[in-house]
């Protein structure tokens, strides 16, 4: 077991005392100095003068010629897609009698305002701003803005910009890392104070995240999702090169992300070693990629059943069931942000367009967050109604429930009203 720990264990890249105390530097400049820190913090981290963050209707033209045909189709089907899967996420509120007279409901509402994050470091993710925007629309949030890093020419991604809007999103702020964090937390005299932040980042955003989420005046966050991570599980019959291609596909996203390959035959894992080799240097993203394969996994199991519990105790951000018979694996899967079932479901497709949300819980968190979906942008309210005759009904147990806790104005807000002018016996 000792040894199976020290084998799943992360880089050691999130939330060390150094990036926690630049990442309070940050917030406490942005809360005291507002846009002109948040100006100086841009030039020094992104090397860009940005005059006005906010996007305007020219610069969101402008994006629009500026990308293909065929991108702004893909973009428009990964939209339609996220969208199809999360309208059947639309809440539904609820509504009973516990008991003649008591009338419980539960009813859900949109959060009023959120702020939704969209890195762009090494590369811009238009396919985030679908995933962000798409259920927050379906959800009817009132307010849905958008930060997102400035290019070195001072413009947002022109495809980031066309999926924000077309999901839904029409203010967009060019401001990216931590201090974006900070300003969507607490405000500054351009950028609004949001109720909760989500999206993705690399290990200042989620340090960031983290942070304003404790503080009193803070805003609720999705999640802490930190660097990519991938673990496939396969057998004797999986195909090396597709096994290969999925690793690799989750290694070029950063070098701190990780991939871990659970195989229950080594000539398989013989194999894929060696289809890495063979694929790797046809990256653009090579270097990247190999920094992160270097602290990633190999590891050879037993049997299905032993890799089912490796990959439970590493939990997953992505799981992809390379063997045969995939589905009948799945029941044995409990901790996974999102499972890929079978040969021809790559990751890649549910970073994009399948329709699922690719915005999942890291670095293990997975045994007890869940994706991003609709029910991240509503909040529900309970309700209840009673009647006279109901009050009656439950003021036996409300009575005696409220003098095992020795809350007698509990017990006193119902005798009162059964009987005004009543009195308890005096407390000691």
């Amino acid at each position: 077991m000792e040894e199976r720990r020290r084998l799943l264990e992360r880089p050691e890249t999130l939330m060390n005392d150094a990036l926690s105390a630049g990442v309070r530097d940050i917030i406490r400049l942005v809360r005291e100095g507002g846009d002109a820190a948040l100006k100086d913090l841009t030039e020094r981290f992104d090397g860009v003068v940005v005059s006005d963050f906010r996007v305007a209707d020219a610069e969101f033209e402008a994006a629009e010629r500026q990308l293909s045909r065929e991108a702004i189709a893909a973009i428009e089907l990964s939209i339609d897609n996220v969208r199809r899967f999360h309208e059947a996420q639309r809440p539904v509120g609820s509504r009973i009698e516990t008991m003649p007279g008591v009338l419980c409901e539960r009813v859900p509402s949109p959060v009023d305002c959120v702020g939704l994050y969209v890195p762009a470091g090494s590369a811009p993710l238009p396919s985030t701003a679908v995933m962000l925007a798409v259920p927050a629309k379906i959800a009817g949030c009132p307010r849905r803005i958008m930060c997102t890093p400035p290019r070195s020419d001072g413009r947002a991604d022109a495809a980031v910009l066309a999926a924000a809007r077309r999901g839904g999103v029409t203010e967009v702020y060019k401001i990216g890392g931590a201090q974006a964090i900070a300003a969507m937390a607490f405000g500054t005299e351009s950028i609004p104070k949001v109720d909760k932040i989500y999206g993705p980042g690399n290990a200042w955003v989620t340090t960031a995240k983290t942070l304003v989420a404790v503080s009193p005046d803070g805003p609720a966050i999705d999640m802490p999702a930190g660097p990519s991570e991938a673990l496939v599980i396969a057998d004797a019959l999986s195909n090396a090169e597709f096994v290969a291609a999925d690793l690799l596909s989750q290694a070029e996203h950063g070098d701190d992300s990780q991939v871990l390959l659970v195989a229950t035959d080594a000539d398989l894992a013989t194999r894929v070693a060696e289809q890495i080799e063979i694929q790797l240097p046809m990256l653009a993203r090579r270097a990247i990629a190999a920094a992160a394969i270097v602290q990633s996994r190999f590891i050879v199991a037993d049997n299905l059943d032993e890799a089912a519990e490796i990959s439970n105790a590493y939990a997953p951000e992505h799981l992809i069931l390379q063997v045969d018979g995939a589905r009948g694996l799945l029941p044995k899967i409990r901790n996974a942000g999102s499972v890929f079932l079978g040969p021809w479901t790559p990751e890649a497709a549910g970073d994009y367009c399948s329709g699922t949300n690719h915005v999942l819980p890291t670095g293990g968190r997975a045994r007890s967050y869940s994706g991003l979906s609709v029910d991240h942008f509503v909040r529900h309210m309970t309700v209840q109604e009673l009647s006279r005759e109901g009050l009656r009904s439950l003021s036996g147990a409300v009575i005696e429930l409220a003098r095992l806790e020795g809350l007698d104005a509990h017990a006193a807000a119902v005798t009162r009203r059964l009987n005004p002018g009543a009195c308890l016996e005096r407390a000691d």
